[in-house]
C-alpha cells in the first residue's frame, strides 16, 4: 500500500476513534448531567475544540513555528487525560451497570428524578477529580528527571577480562515537539558521568526530520564511551526519514549498526555486538529490513553476542542465533497504565529482564516519552547494564 494512502487510512481511523472517545466523555459528563445552559455550551465548545486540536496538532508540529508549541503541548496533555477519562469513566460505568442490574433483579423502587440528577452530578464531579489527580501524577512522572536504573546480567561466554563491562542503554527518547536540546544535554551529561564502556541507543530517538531536529540532537556528539556509541533504528526513524538520520548520526560520531556486528574489547578479551534494523523497516523499502542472519554470518559461536534490536519480539529469532543478551525498547513499559496490558499482546516482554532459552532480553521503559508527556506506573530510565562473566 502506498505510504500516502496508508497514512490517510491511519489518519481517518485515528480521527474516528478520537471522535468517538470525545463523544462518550461529552455524553456522560455534559449531556447526562443536565447542566445549566451556560455550563453545557461552554463545556461542549471546549470538548469540540480539544477534539479538533488533536488531528490539527499532527500538522502543527511539522511546521516548527514557535506559536504552535503551546497548542501541541495542550493537545499532548489532553490526549493523555482523555485516555484516563475513558479508563476511569468506563470502569465506573461498568460498576454502575452491575449495580443497576442487581437493583432491577431485586425489584428496587425507581429513584426520585431530582435525586438522580444530584447523584449524576456528584458522580461526574468524582470522575473529573479522580482523572485530574491521576493526570497530575502522570505528568509529574513524565516530566521528572529520568532515573538511572542498574541491571546486572550474567553471560556464560563473556571473557573474565571483560567482567564488569558496562553498557548504558538510551532508547525511545522521541526528540520532537515537546522534547528538545535541553533534555538531550542532560541525558548526555548524566551518561558520561557514569563512564560507560559502551553506549547503545536502541531506536526511536526522534520524531521529526533532520532539518527540524538537527540542533536538538547535536549534543549527542558529546557522548563518550570506551568502546564507542552505537545506534539501531526504531520504527519512528522510518516515519522521520531513516536514511537521513543514519547519515546525521554518523556525522555526530555514532556508529549505526544496520544488520552488522562489531567487536567490543581488545585482542585479549572481546565479545560481539550486533545491531539490526527495526522489525517494521522492510515496509519502507530502500534496502531496510531486519536481517539477523546477515549480522551474525561467519561469527565464532564461542564468542559472546549482545544484540541491539528495537522491538523485544526480535528475541524469538535471537534465541536461534546464539545471542546471549538482547537490549530493546519500543514498549515504554506501557507508559500510562494499564496500556502495558495491551502492549503485552504484541510484545513478549513489556519491561525488565527475561529469558528465552539461552537468550536473555532486557526491555527498557524508555528514556523519553511519546505523545502525552505522562507516565503512570512506568517511570522513564537511563539503563546501566553491567555484564558479569559466568
Amino acid at each position: 500500500m502506498p505510504r500516502l494512502l496508508s497514512f490517510a487510512l491511519f489518519f481517518t481511523i485515528m480521527v474516528a476513534v478520537v471522535g468517538a472517545a470525545h463523544y462518550y466523555v461529552w455524553a456522560r459528563l455534559v449531556r447526562d448531567l443536565a447542566l445549566p445552559p451556560a455550563w453545557h455550551r461552554g463545556l461542549t465548545a471546549a470538548l469540540v475544540f480539544l477534539f479538533l486540536l488533536v488531528p490539527l496538532s499532527f500538522f502543527l508540529r511539522r511546521t516548527g513555528a514557535a506559536w504552535t508549541v503551546p497548542l501541541v503541548w495542550v493537545s499532548s496533555v489532553w490526549l493523555g487525560l482523555l485516555f484516563l477519562f475513558l479508563l476511569v469513566l468506563g470502569s465506573a460505568d461498568a460498576g454502575r451497570g452491575v449495580w443497576a442490574l442487581g437493583s432491577k433483579l431485586a425489584s428496587s423502587p425507581p429513584s426520585d428524578p431530582e435525586r438522580r440528577v444530584v447523584l449524576a452530578r456528584l458522580f461526574g464531579a468524582l470522575i473529573v477529580l479522580l482523572t485530574a489527580g491521576l493526570g497530575a501524577v502522570a505528568v509529574r512522572s513524565g516530566l521528572a528527571r529520568v532515573a538511572l536504573r542498574d541491571v546486572v546480567v550474567r553471560l556464560r561466554r563473556l571473557p573474565p577480562g571483560l567482567d564488569g563491562t558496562t553498557i548504558v542503554q538510551l532508547t525511545d527518547v522521541h526528540v520532537g515537539p515537546t522534547i528538545g536540546r535541553a533534555f538531550i544535554e542532560d541525558i548526555v551529561a548524566r551518561t558520561n558521568a557514569v563512564k560507560p564502556d559502551v553506549v547503545a541507543i536502541t531506536g526511536d530517538l526522534v520524531d521529526g526530520s533532520v532539518e527540524d531536529l538537527r540542533e536538538h540532537v547535536a549534543p549527542l556528539a558529546g557522548l563518550t564511551a570506551r568502546y564507542g556509541v552505537y545506534f539501531v533504528t526504531g520504527n519512528h526513524e522510518y516515519y522521520s526519514g531513516a536514511d537521513a538520520w543514519c547519515e546525521e548520526l554518523g556525522r555526530l560520531g555514532i556508529k549505526v549498526l544496520r544488520n552488522e556486528r562489531v567487536s567490543i574489547g581488545n585482542d585479549d578479551a572481546s565479545f560481539d555486538l550486533a545491531g539490526i534494523d527495526d522489525a517494521q523497516a522492510h515496509q519502507f523499502g530502500h534496502g531496510h529490513g531486519a536481517d539477523l542472519a546477515r549480522a551474525v554470518r561467519g561469527r565464532d559461536p564461542a564468542r559472546e553476542l549482545v544484540l541491539l534490536a528495537h522491538q523485544p519480539r526480535a528475541v524469538f529469532e535471537a534465541s536461534q542465533h546464539g545471542v546471549g543478551l538482547q537490549l530493546s525498547g519500543h514498549t515504554h513499559g506501557g507508559q500510562i497504565w494499564p496500556w502495558s496490558l495491551f502492549v503485552r499482546l504484541q510484545q513478549p516482554v513489556v519491561a525488565g529482564l527475561a529469558r528465552f532459552g539461552d537468550t536473555q532480553v532486557y526491555v527498557s521503559r524508555g528514556t523519553g516519552y511519546w505523545g502525552p508527556p505522562m507516565r503512570l506506573a512506568a517511570p522513564a530510565e537511563i539503563t546501566r547494564v553491567t555484564l558479569r562473566a559466568g
